[in-house]
């Protein structure tokens, strides 16, 4: 049996378990109110103790004893699970619900839906559903997962590991994208309120773009290893993706109409769709692309692919990346970007040029201007400004021209 004592006038609960001595320390003040509110907890400790669903950091999360029972609280919360499931179970059927097993149902739902995915995105739902979600909701059933269980497993996610690191917000989001799916599907099969309702994903802030300049540009180009300078000179000048450049074949380039179809990509080691339906597109050679691409068709216009490696296959970007990206960056003294900078770099090239923003949209693979104006205008001081400027520039135009015919 379990007492309440007294320290400093503050209460605070002995009990044993696991024959560990265990005195945890509350902030209320000793009154008979609040000893008859810790009988009731001592009392529900002890019974969670016999039925061994004790789950010390439930009851004590801020206690530095909690993490002497972690594994205990592993165990004691499978228990208390499987007890709460039984009721739940009867519960459903009294009620003429069905029960399925959340990994059941999760692998039922990935094999029905796997087939109008995209490889990459298979890939990537994968990890999330297999790697994460049934491991955690192991022992429960879809109906079962409720909304605290739901924002605690979010919390978990968030927490940094033992070893220090920590999942992006991103990528949690990406996580709980399928949980919320599975739980409408199965919501709208069985019967049952689906507890992920707004659940608003967590804030992702927006990462920088940090384009180059022209100058920089041309610096890079001069210094790059020559069999690359032809790679790095499309990547530049035409804004596309690493996947998209990597799988270009000579079958999607037109010299004579000087174009450049965006038909089909390289990731992750195999060819795949465009990114969206909206990358796919023709981008339209410059000068400069198209003298670049004509110097690469003496390397490489035998093969199928217009920037292969030795073998005549994609390049690894990963490997490009390392042994010839971040050195030219280190040669240059340029401090890291990402390779994916090359894309950034077009757009506000043609921006600041002038070019029509649709065109340079269309060039992008996007389906509107709107990313154009959100992401890149900054960079382009004299393009649609809305500070005032055009308008100033505008009256002292005008009163120049009234003071000569005064």
């Amino acid at each position: 049996m379990g007492s309440i004592n007294v320290r400093e006038s503050k209460l605070y609960l002995d009990f044993r378990y696991l024959n560990t001595r265990c005195r945890e320390q509350t902030a209320l003040p000793d009154t008979r109110a609040n000893r008859k509110k810790l009988e009731k907890l001592l009392k529900q400790i002890e019974s969670d103790i016999r039925l061994k669903c004790f789950v010390y950091s439930d009851y004590f999360p801020d206690s530095k004893k909690a993490s002497n029972f972690v594994k205990d609280d592993e165990q004691a919360s499978r228990i208390k699970r499987a007890m709460l499931a039984t009721y739940q179970k009867t519960s459903n059927a009294l009620q003429g619900h069905n029960n399925r097993a959340f990994e059941d149902f999760a692998q039922e739902w990935f094999s029905e839906n796997e087939v109008r995915w995209k490889q990459s995105y298979v890939n990537s739902m994968r990890i999330y559903v297999f790697s994460y979600l049934t491991k955690e909701f192991a022992g429960f059933d879809v109906s079962e997962i409720d909304r605290p269980t739901i924002l605690k497993y979010r919390a978990k996610l968030m927490q940094p590991k033992a070893d220090g690191t920590q999942l992006s917000t991103d990528f949690v989001n990406h996580i709980m994208t399928p949980l919320r799916m599975i739980l409408r599907e199965a919501a709208d099969r069985f019967g049952f309120r689906c507890q992920f309702e707004n659940i608003a994903p967590l804030r992702v802030d927006r990462r920088d773009v940090n384009p180059f300049s022209l100058e920089q540009v041309l610096t890079f180009l001069k210094t790059v290893r020559v069999d690359f300078r032809n790679y790095y000179t499309v990547r530049f000048f035409t804004g596309m993706r690493t996947a998209e450049i990597d799988g270009l074949m000579w079958k999607y380039v037109d010299f004579d109409l000087g174009t450049i179809s965006i038909r089909e990509t390289f990731v992750q080691g195999r060819m795949d769709s465009t990114k969206t339906r909206g990358s796919m597109r023709d981008i339209q050679m410059s000068t400069l692309v198209k003298e670049a691409l004509q110097n690469q068709l003496e390397v490489s216009g035998d093969g199928k692919f217009v920037f292969p490696n030795s073998q005549g296959n994609p390049l690894d970007h990963g490997n490009v990346r390392d042994r010839v990206w971040k050195p030219t960056l280190k040669k240059i003294g340029m401090e890291y970007r990402r390779p994916y900078e090359t894309r950034h770099t077009a757009a506000t090239l043609w921006l600041a040029s002038g070019e029509a923003p649709e065109w340079i949209a269309r060039q992008m693979g996007h389906a509107n201007t709107k990313m154009l104006f959100e992401i890149y205008s900054r960079y382009v001081p004299n393009l649609t400004r809305r500070d005032g400027s055009a308008f100033e520039q505008l009256l002292s135009n005008v009163l120049c021209e009234d003071s000569q015919h005064l």
